[in-house]
């Protein structure tokens, strides 16, 4: 009778045929539960937002996404105000910390010595791990009062009477003009313009994070041959590095919207919560975020409640929507359509 093998280190043992077969069957369905789970979730706060938001959906219809008019008292509820302040705070918030981000994560990727890049770095990466909260009693305590300084004199400068006049007329009919959208409209420093700035630092490290790493993962072979061919650094960059890095980065750039789509807390305390479409670029205003957080709590009324749970639902399908969104793009982006 032939005798098992024992086991040596280059021949470790076998597991019988059928206790492998069961281990990978119970892992395999280990692996099916959790993963069910996150699409569990996804369903039970889709119908769950759906249940919650039918009332104001079947009293207002899809006119609630038009309606500019949000009046709790009234009983009138409208969330295009709070959708353009939500698109027009990301956007621009977007807009001025992708550059940034790109530029910083080049410079500690390609410029910097390794005893600096480390610690820029490190620094940079750290702004993301500060609370919500922290960023929003900076900007009231810190920057807020800059900018009134700055607001009280263009106010006071007597060469800029005659355009406040006119816009504030305008203003008053709830209308505005390019011109007088970046006329200041009070003197407090908060507005949408802090809340634009406060998001641009918020999300600054997460596309700069993220850009770093796969600029650092572009293959040394391809930055050596342009260099061999006599190009220049800033032609390396533009002609190997980002076009190879391009995918990853816009990677950085979708979750950094996802951030500024949904942050609550530190615009909530610097907007200035104004329900009214917005007229200047630096008088109040509102996101959908931020209205839930000022008004889930107090609203009473069946109809109000169901209105902050609809804007809630409105974000939650305009996040999943921008996520798809950017994984079409990043496809088409990366190389041989490598998902």
């Amino acid at each position: 009778m032939t005798r098992p093998a024992t086991p040596t280190p280059d021949r470790p043992a076998r597991l019988p045929l059928r206790l492998s077969q069961r281990s990978d069957r119970l892992f395999e369905g280990l692996i099916l539960a959790l993963a069910s789970v996150i699409v569990l979730v996804f369903v039970l706060s889709l119908t769950q937002l759906g249940r919650e938001s039918w009332p104001a959906l079947q009293r207002f219809g899809l006119e609630f996404f038009t309606e500019r008019t949000w009046n709790p008292v009234t009983g009138q509820f409208g969330a295009a105000a709070m959708i353009l302040g939500t698109l027009v705070t990301s956007l621009t918030a977007l807009a001025l910390s992708v550059p940034l981000a790109v530029a910083s994560a080049l410079f500690v990727a390609e410029y910097a010595p390794k005893w600096l890049a480390g610690p820029v770095g490190a620094l940079i990466e750290l702004l993301a791990a500060v609370p919500s909260v922290v960023y929003g009693l900076w900007a009231l305590f810190v920057v807020a009062p800059v900018l009134g300084r700055w607001q009280t004199q263009f106010f006071v400068d007597p060469d800029n009477i005659k355009l406040l006049t006119h816009c504030q007329d305008l203003w008053a009919q709830k209308q505005t003009t390019l011109q007088c959208f970046f006329v200041p409209s009070s003197a407090s420093g908060r507005g949408l313009a802090l809340a634009i700035l406060i998001l641009t630092v918020m999300i600054l490290p997460y596309t700069a994070s993220v850009a770093r790493d796969v600029i650092r993962l572009v293959p040394a072979d391809q930055r050596e041959a342009m260099y061999a061919l006599g190009a220049t650094r800033w032609e390396v960059i533009s002609r190997a590095i980002l076009p190879y890095a391009r995918a990853g980065i816009l990677g950085g750039v979708i979750l950094a919207l996802g951030r500024a789509l949904g942050e609550t807390l530190a615009v909530a305390m610097v907007i200035g919560d104004s329900q009214d479409l917005l007229t200047s670029l630096w008088g109040n205003g509102s996101t959908m975020a931020s209205v839930i957080a000022n008004q889930f709590g107090d609203a009473q009324e069946t109809l109000h409640r169901s209105s902050v749970i609809t804007l809630g639902f409105a974000l939650f399908f305009l996040s999943v929507l921008v996520n798809y969104a950017a994984r079409r793009i990043i496809t088409r982006l990366t190389p041989l359509g490598i998902k």
